[in-house]
Order: structure tokens, then C-alpha cells, then sequence
């Protein structure tokens, strides 16, 4: 900030602009490069207050390591036996499902005939096309062995990663030099990332049980995949929720009648107001510190940076954003915008911006 001092308010403002509009599109070029290793860097720090535990309890360093490594592949290896294996199934059971699926969409569309929508018998087959369906499976099916190979290397990242933790620290202070502030920051986003991810894990996994149970219990098919899939997309903010019961209602049509289907829609509404809307929020404290605008503006930009991985990470990402604009007056403000309202903003945030 010193080279700018010589310019205008405004110079420096389109020369900050200018140099983070010159990092964001280097990240998006390099944006299969960055978003797995931002991947297990966040996978990294959820996995070391378990590490540490461990040490603390007289854990050999490479044995607790171990054994951290061992949880994380057993899990990952879990996860992907039971989407690989419930597509596969959902895969060869789709046929039997197009003709029912046809016959819907034809009543569907005469119905909005009537109702003085023209065309529409022609045009709803085509939204809910089987094969469109058909062709998602296939290419979610063929890319498993891609995505198990970035899921290895995501690992093998960890395990550095993890090695290197006890260390960090005095790194950074030894590179950097840092003051107790610029500590005291690095830590809020180290706490802020953990509990957000912890907590997300945990109500994502409840989202999920809650929806593979009642789709169970109404004798909905896939009821396992279904449930897996809320799991994944309660990650997401807004849109996820929407995402996740679009399959589910849709196999719910085609499978069983009206009554069954607005049951199902009621459950997957129930879940995501209790637990994301309710239980979560309860959880979480004051809130994740990001206005909601930000969280969606978030979303967006860093699925446009980032990709896929992007879109995941997007809250724990702009979290960290926000703390790290929060370090300097000159970025400060945009920091207060992206941040909750004024009334909102923690005894941490208030301490932070006066540091």
C-alpha cells in the first residue's frame, strides 16, 4: 500500500481493482489446478483439531496422522461404493419408468392446453425428457474414475498438508513476520472455516438421513441416492434445497399417485426449515457473518471462478475473503458490505475492524 500512496483516492482504487480482476481471471484459468488443492485445504483444516486431539492424548505424530488418513479414505471410499452402486441401479431401472413418465407428461401438457396454453403438449415431453435423464446417469458414471483420481490426489495433498500442520504456525510468523493481530486473524479464519464446515457436515448428514427415511417409509425407489443427493447439494446455499427434490418428486410421480408425491414434497420441505432454517442457524451462532446478498452473489461468482468445487466452497471461501478484507482500511469497507447488518456483526468482527 506504501507504492500507492502518491495517488488519488480513485487511482488506487482502479489499481486495487485492476490487480484483483488480474488474480481472479489467473484463478479461473489455472481453476482445475486451484480448486482441488482449495478443496483439501479446507478438507485439511476440518481434519486437524482431530489430529491435534490425538497428539494430545500421547499419539505418535505419524500414527494419529494415520489414523486420521485411514477415517478420511474409509469414508470417501464409502461414499463413492454407495453412489456408484445406487446410479448403476438407478441407471438400469430408468427404462421401466420412460413410459409412465411419457404418459405424465402428455396429461400434463393437455392440461395446460386447455388452460389456453398453446403447444404445450409438444413442448412438456421434451422438458422431462428420460433420455436427457438417461444421458446424466451415463456421464455422472463415466467420469467416477476421473473424479476418484482427483479425490486420490485431494488425499495425497492432505496428508502434506497435515504433516505440515504443527509447523504452520511458526512459518508464517518466521515468512511473514506477523503482529498479534495479523495472528488473531489468521486464526478467526482457521475457527470460522472449522465450525462452518463441522456444522455443515453434520446438518447436511441429518438432512440426509431425514430425507432417505421418508422416502423410505412412502416406499419411494432410490430412496438411498436420493438421500445421498441431499446430502451433497445441502452444501450449496438457496438453489441446493430447491436441486435435491427435483429428482425425488419426479420418481414419486411416475412411481406412485398425487397424495404420495405432496408427501414428498412436504418432507424434503419439513427437513430443509427445520434443520437448515431452524436447527442450523441455532447451531451456528450469530450467523455465518456474510449478508445474504453476499452469500448468493458468492455463489455465483466463485462457481463462475472455481467451477463445481466453487460452488461448495463458496460461503467458507467469501468467509475467509471478508476476514482477510477486514485487515486493512483501504478494503475494510468492502468488507462491512459483504458483511452482515451493522446490529449483526459479532464482538469478534467489532474487535477485528479496530485492531
Amino acid at each position: 500500500m506504501r507504492a500507492l500512496a502518491g495517488f488519488s483516492p480513485a487511482a488506487r482504487a482502479v489499481v486495487v481493482a485492476a490487480a484483483i480482476a488480474i488474480l481472479v481471471l489467473f484463478i479461473q484459468a489455472g481453476a482445475s489446478v486451484f480448486a482441488p488443492i482449495l478443496l483439501a485445504v479446507f478438507i485439511a483444516v476440518v481434519a486437524t483439531p482431530p489430529l491435534r486431539w490425538l497428539r494430545g492424548r500421547g499419539v505418535p505424530k505419524y500414527l494419529a496422522l494415520g489414523i486420521v488418513l485411514f477415517v478420511l479414505l474409509d469414508v470417501g471410499s464409502l461414499f463413492a461404493l454407495l453412489t456408484t452402486g445406487a446410479l448403476e441401479s438407478f441407471r438400469e431401472s430408468l427404462p421401466t419408468y420412460q413410459e409412465r413418465l411419457l404418459a405424465l407428461s402428455d396429461r400434463a401438457g393437455l392440461w395446460l392446453e386447455n388452460l389456453g396454453m398453446d403447444h404445450s403438449r409438444e413442448a412438456v415431453p421434451d422438458l422431462l425428457n428420460p433420455s436427457a435423464a438417461t444421458g446424466l446417469v451415463r456421464s455422472a458414471l463415466s467420469s467416477a474414475s476421473g473424479t476418484f483420481a482427483t479425490g486420490l490426489l485431494v488425499l495425497l495433498a492432505v496428508v502434506f498438508m497435515l504433516a505440515e500442520a504443527p509447523d504452520l504456525a511458526a512459518k508464517l510468523q518466521a515468512a511473514f513476520a506477523l503482529s498479534p493481530a495479523g495472528e488473531a486473524r489468521l486464526g478467526r479464519i482457521v475457527t470460522a472455516i472449522n465450525q462452518y464446515m463441522r456444522i455443515k457436515t453434520l446438518t447436511s448428514l441429518a438432512t440426509g438421513t431425514c430425507i432417505w427415511l421418508w422416502l423410505w417409509l412412502l416406499g419411494i425407489d432410490f430412496a438411498a441416492l436420493w438421500g445421498i443427493l441431499a446430502f451433497v447439494l445441502n452444501f450449496i446455499p438457496f438453489v441446493g434445497a430447491v436441486l435435491m427434490a427435483i429428482p425425488a418428486v419426479l420418481m414419486a410421480l411416475v412411481q406412485t399417485d398425487l397424495p404420495t408425491t405432496l408427501l414428498v414434497v412436504l418432507g424434503y420441505m419439513a427437513a430443509n426449515t427445520l434443520i437448515g432454517s431452524v436447527l442450523e442457524p441455532k447451531i451456528m451462532g450469530r450467523g455465518l457473518g456474510i449478508s445474504t446478498l453476499a452469500v448468493f452473489l458468492s455463489l455465483l461468482f466463485w462457481g463462475w471462478v472455481l467451477g463445481t468445487i466453487g460452488v461448495f466452497l463458496s460461503v467458507p471461501l467469501t468467509m475467509a475473503l471478508i476476514i482477510a478484507l477486514d485487515a486493512s482500511p483501504t478494503t475494510r469497507p468492502v468488507a462491512i458490505l459483504l458483511g452482515p447488518a451493522i446490529g449483526e456483526r459479532t464482538e469478534a468482527q467489532v474487535r477485528g475492524a479496530d485492531a
